[in-house]
């Protein structure tokens, strides 16, 4: 038996022992057990709880992303609205400004007719007495040359025949007419 023994020690580890198989058997069932029992439930809520943190982070995510989404184009809406906005007052203002060119050339116009219209009733109204003046000169002249060329004094009926002759026969238009 020393030979045999001298094998056995050296190969125990590969040689089937059904005692031990056994009592390995037992003790892995054993702690399989406990795992099961004890540490397997655990582990499980650690990755149902890891799991549902990581769903949430991700719904949470993409709630932000959206919302991120909506509020650009919220934004884009808004800045679109704006420049529309934009490009209607300086519509309005270029028409009112227009508007005021044209009413101040309209005002100018006006003032420029009326200033025309004022001078020209001046000018008449000018012409007008400075022909009065020139008919009493000529009349009271007419008087005078009649009286020394006949060298008697007129009755008040003859200086207006002789005025009236006199004026008749002068021409007093071209000095009205405007030009």
């Amino acid at each position: 038996m020393p030979a045999f023994a001298a094998e056995d020690s050296g190969n125990f580890l590969v040689t089937p022992n059904v005692g031990v198989m056994i009592w390995t058997l037992i003790a892995f069932g054993i702690t399989l057990f406990v795992l099961w029992k004890l540490a397997f439930p655990r582990i499980g809520e650690a990755l149902d709880k890891r799991q549902k943190s990581i769903e949430a982070a991700i719904d949470a995510s993409e709630r932000t992303k959206a919302e991120a989404e909506e509020l650009l184009a919220e934004y884009r809406e808004r800045l679109k609205e704006a420049r529309v906005q934009a490009e209607e007052i300086i519509t309005r203002a270029r028409k009112a400004g227009e508007s005021v060119e044209r009413e101040s050339l309209e005002a100018a116009r006006r003032q420029r007719e009326e200033l025309l219209a004022q001078t020209r009733r001046d000018v008449e109204a000018e012409t007008r007495r400075a022909i009065q003046e020139i008919r009493a000169e000529v009349a009271d002249l007419t008087v005078l040359a009649t009286e020394k060329v006949t060298r008697k004094v007129l009755t008040e009926n003859d200086q207006r025949r002789l005025v009236d002759e006199a004026l008749a026969e002068l021409d007093f238009s071209s000095l009205t007419q405007e030009s």
